[in-house]
């Protein structure tokens, strides 16, 4: 599956930041990880670290598929609203679920001050309501949120106007929010566990798996054969077919980002910036005084469709910015299309499929992909090393 259209700002900026090799020998490891993707890096970095021998493989270049394509908003706000969710799973599952997110961005921060050239930087996180008709129900969501300790603020329209200086009927902002460059934080993870005995090869596709009684093997495309203990696959929105049914719908995203700005201030304390519509728009800055735009969603994954649309779909975005902030000069510099996908309660699957206790999915769907990608690293290797984890369940494939 082609998983992108035309370039991403962050594969620009930081090019090929290191090479690994294809695989050329049959190999035995305790795990395998299929994806050097943002997810398939967090496992296997967590799992080396603990002294587990681990192999990475990706049919691309590292960090080359959604990873690159990633716009990096880190959010504990899910796809689906709290006041949404409750219904779906229950007021103690949804309530984690928001909480589990705000952990995972505090993981991160943690985990990036290790390593240069990965950008995080925490940022408050505004959602403001895209019709006056929201106002209940945002207001709503705020007093829920409110209630498990969500550091979050209600702003009146004189607020909204007063700090982001834009007419919007309310909004809600909440401080726990970050940026990262997930690209750059891939490499990062994969470079410092190559120190720990960690083993990445790029260009080396999985073409079957076989299950053993204690064991999983794979085939590549070159003939050669890995036998692991445990297989994690972590190929994100190609994992499909190594279910017996899809468990998400994929649709494409578009992205948009301007020249880089004398300014390095843009509006309050250059918060994210998203809306309560479906699809919804959604802002970011970044370390060199760009600003990055999203949206405009369409419920299609077709590259022709995709490489078609990605003009007007750039125009539009740009619209939109314009509409909100007409005193700033937006100018388009890198544009591009990506793959995302959503789930039935917005969350993650995550753990073992069926009744193969050998392979786990690290399946980060929905707008918080880099969230899940964390909290997945936490679940599959308590699993597999034998540690009780509360939040399996949550996230497991038969909730």
């Amino acid at each position: 599956m082609d998983l992108r259209t035309d370039y991403p700002f962050w594969l620009l900026e930081k090019g090929i930041i290191a090479t690994y090799p294809s695989l050329v020998q049959d190999l035995h490891t305790e795990v395998l990880v299929i994806g050097a993707g943002i997810s398939g890096a967090l496992v296997a970095w967590r799992l080396c670290k603990s002294g587990i021998k681990t192999v990475v493989v990706d049919k691309r270049h590292v960090g080359m598929g959604s990873t690159a394509a990633s716009t990096a908003l880190l959010q504990y706000e899910i796809d689906v609203p709290l006041r949404e969710l409750i219904p779906k799973i229950g007021q103690r599952n949804a309530e984690e679920s928001y909480l589990l997110g705000i952990r995972a961005i505090d993981e991160i921060g943690k985990l990036s001050k290790h390593f240069a050239a990965v950008d995080f930087q925490t940022r408050p996180s505004l959602q403001y309501a895209s019709y006056r008709k929201d106002y209940k129900d945002l207001k709503i969501e705020y007093q829920l949120r409110k209630n498990i300790g969500i550091d979050i603020e209600w702003l009146e329209q004189e607020d909204v106007k007063k700090w982001y200086g834009f007419e919007k009927a309310a909004a809600v902002l909440s401080a726990n929010g970050a940026v990262v460059n997930a690209y750059g934080l891939t490499h990062a993870l994969l470079l410092d566990g190559l120190k720990s005995g960690l083993q990445v090869y790029d260009h080396t596709e999985i073409i079957s798996i076989t299950n053993n009684k204690r064991s999983v093997s794979v085939k590549t495309g070159d003939g050669y054969s890995i036998t692991a203990r445990k297989l994690v696959i972590a190929c994100g929105y190609e994992s499909n077919k190594y279910l017996a049914r899809p468990v998400d719908q994929l649709s494409t995203t578009y992205a948009i980002v301007s020249e880089p700005f004398a300014e390095k201030q843009f509006w309050h304390q250059n918060s994210l910036i998203w809306e309560t519509a479906t699809p919804y728009l959604y802002l970011r800055t970044t370390d060199d005084h760009r600003i990055l735009i999203g949206g405009k969603d369409d419920n299609f994954t077709s590259v022709q469709k995709r490489n078609k649309a990605l003009s007007l779909k750039a125009k539009a975005l740009e619209t939109s910015f314009c509409k909100l902030f007409p005193h700033i000069n937006f100018k388009t510099d890198f544009r591009w299309a990506g793959v995302f996908a959503t789930t039935k309660d917005g969350l993650p699957y995550i753990g073992n499929y069926g009744t193969n206790r050998h392979i786990y999915f690290a399946l980060g769907f929905g707008g918080n992909g880099i969230i899940y990608s964390q909290i997945a690293s936490n679940i599959i290797h308590d699993l597999i090393t034998g540690k009780k984890n509360n939040e399996a369940k949550l996230f497991s494939f038969d909730r």
